[in-house]
């Protein structure tokens, strides 16, 4: 839910917070702050912590991890259930809801983790 409530901000890279913007790990990493959970700030450190979780098992709330550039991870979203992640994806797009049945992402999926 705190994921979603930024629709909208704008997309900064290295941003980390709704005044200043976002950037896709930045976004994980205020929402489960806003938790009180404490996770590694960037995508790549992301994806290598937390516990892995099928693509089946994931629950709303769980980090969702691409690869955009190249084969490696590149890219991380906040699961928000129904095959629908919470992401800031790029420079000039804001923080929105995406499905990952989408054949952008879809082919792009690289695994699911869980911090809490």
């Amino acid at each position: 839910m705190r994921a979603k409530s930024q629709k909208g901000v704008p997309y900064r890279y290295g941003g980390r917070s709704p005044e200043k913007g976002f950037d896709c790990s930045g976004l994980a990493w205020w929402s489960y702050s806003q938790e009180r959970i404490g996770i590694p700030r960037t995508t790549k450190t992301q994806y290598r912590g937390g516990k892995k979780i099928s693509r089946k098992g994931l629950l709303p709330g769980d980090l969702v991890f691409f690869h955009t550039v190249k084969k490696s991870v590149s890219h991380v979203g906040v699961y928000a259930g129904g095959r629908k992640f919470v992401h800031a994806p790029r420079s000039g797009k804001g923080v929105r809801t995406s499905s990952m049945d989408n054949s952008y992402w879809k082919h792009r999926y690289m695994g699911g983790r869980r911090y809490w």
